[in-house]
């Protein structure tokens, strides 16, 4: 690290004919006198939270062995190279009046069944996402995002007489207030990246067609600020650029793919060449915001409650949520089971870009908590009972991974919430359907 007299200031941007791109945080934007002090800065703890819809087969996720000694089961193999950072809790439980997918999502994060309606009068609690957002918002342009891989505009009567709206989100800015999960990439690369002075599809074609590249307006400011920079700053602004052109190249050739497409037909959910890349991108952008620090707090739906997504790349060309209804059929099982360990290789590749991006003395990952998980755990009985929980990560310091902690069933869901929001430096002395803290995760 070179020791300078003044630092560059956290929140410089590169600015260019109306486009203003946040750097990633950088040797020299650490104060002289912290860089050398023998206290180093403590690092910055950011929110993950993955939602995976319509349960998971239970015995092919849980360890049946407790502790540092846990095996990897089938689902989870796509995250072995991860295992000392992975703490998958069981016993954890979300009751609620009545066992359906709307109490499922609904209750992640906010400990609290949703209110029955067929109309606008919804009501649940403020996720627990949301919470940590009002603190950590404080200090980021974006207080939080809320992304998805399928669209929530599903606002019918779903089941037990209630609107399918609560299977749209997860996140809840307040007991009446669901948030919208935003599935374009283009969108959320240009609310992260780019200023397009409005969301007007001719405005922001426009900007495209003045200036083809969000990086090709800002070419002379990185110039100028790479001549400022140590050897290792520039390799590292570097590969943050090449991450910037490189999601700019995919979403453009989405684009391009749709636009041809689209006079044929609407291409239906599941299309093998387009959820993968869909999937990846989305996660690659949730990379840059952490590294840009333009939000500490992301909470993302790889798919919705009642999700009719088919996975024919795994050999699963059926509907998802009907799969998850096996009533006990072994070759149906089978085929949930590749569902569930296709969305764990998923999050692998999450961690593999969390683990590979520098972050202070550390990587992202390594100053990270990652809640992956369902609202239900048997899709079969729609059962919130001992649900699959997964936290990966260091926590800035705050978590020890490399276990499998089981509860006494059923343990609230939301003593988990209480928990991490804890470490986090959000204390509450209740959340949602909370009774304690998790005691057994007292070494978090």
């Amino acid at each position: 690290m070179i020791i300078t007299k003044r630092a560059i200031p956290r929140r410089t941007v590169l600015q260019g004919l109306g486009t203003t791109l946040a750097l990633p945080l950088l040797d020299g934007m650490v104060p002289a006198l912290t860089a050398v002090s023998r206290t180093p800065a403590r690092p910055t703890n950011r929110l993950g939270v993955v939602y995976v819809p319509n349960g998971i087969v239970m015995d092919q996720w849980t360890p049946t062995t407790e502790g540092a000694g846990f095996e990897i089961t089938p689902i989870l193999q796509p995250l072995a190279h991860f295992r000392d950072r992975l703490l998958v809790i069981s016993g954890l439980s979300n009751k609620g009046p009545d066992p359906i997918h709307e109490t499922g999502a609904t209750s992640f994060l906010t400990g609290m069944p949703p209110k029955r309606t067929q109309g606008s009068q919804l009501r649940a609690g403020i996720s627990m996402d949301q919470q940590v957002a009002k603190v950590f918002g404080q200090h980021t342009q974006l207080a939080s995002l809320e992304l998805a891989l399928e669209s929530g505009d599903d606002v019918g009567t779903c089941g037990g007489g209630y609107t399918c709206a609560y299977t749209n989100t997860i996140s809840w800015r307040s007991p009446t207030t669901p948030l919208p999960m935003e599935t374009n990439p283009r969108v959320v690369f240009e609310r992260l990246l780019g200023d397009v002075g409005g969301t007007d599809p001719a405005a922001r074609l426009a900007r495209i067609e003045e200036n083809r590249s969000l990086l090709d307006a800002v070419t002379d400011k990185v110039a100028q600020l790479r001549r400022d920079l140590g050897s290792h700053d520039r390799n590292k602004l570097g590969e943050y650029l090449e991450a910037v052109r490189d999601i700019e190249r995919r979403i453009e050739k989405a684009e391009a793919q749709v636009d041809q497409q689209l006079p044929e037909i609407a291409p239906p959910l599941g299309i093998p060449s387009l959820f993968d890349e869909h999937a990846k991108l989305m996660f690659d952008l949730q990379v840059l915001a952490y590294q840009t620090d333009l939000t500490r707090v992301i909470s993302f739906m790889v798919s919705r409650e009642y999700s009719g997504r088919t996975y024919p790349e795994i050999g699963v060309p059926e509907a998802h949520h009907p799969t998850s209804h096996h009533q006990n059929d072994q070759e149906k099982i089978a085929k949930l089971t590749k569902i569930n360990a296709y969305h764990t290789t998923l999050l692998s590749y999450f961690l593999d870009k969390l683990d590979a991006t520098p972050d202070g003395s550390g990587s992202l990952l390594d100053n990270m908590t990652l809640l992956y998980g369902g609202g239900l755990s048997d899709g079969n009985r729609h059962s919130s009972e001992n649900l699959p929980i997964l936290v990966a990560g260091g926590g800035a310091g705050l978590l020890k991974g490399g276990r499998h902690v089981q509860c006494v069933d059923p343990t609230p869901m939301s003593n988990l919430h209480v928990t991490l929001m804890d470490k986090f430096g959000v204390p509450a002395d209740s959340f949602g359907s909370s009774t304690e803290d998790l005691d057994i995760l007292s070494t978090l």
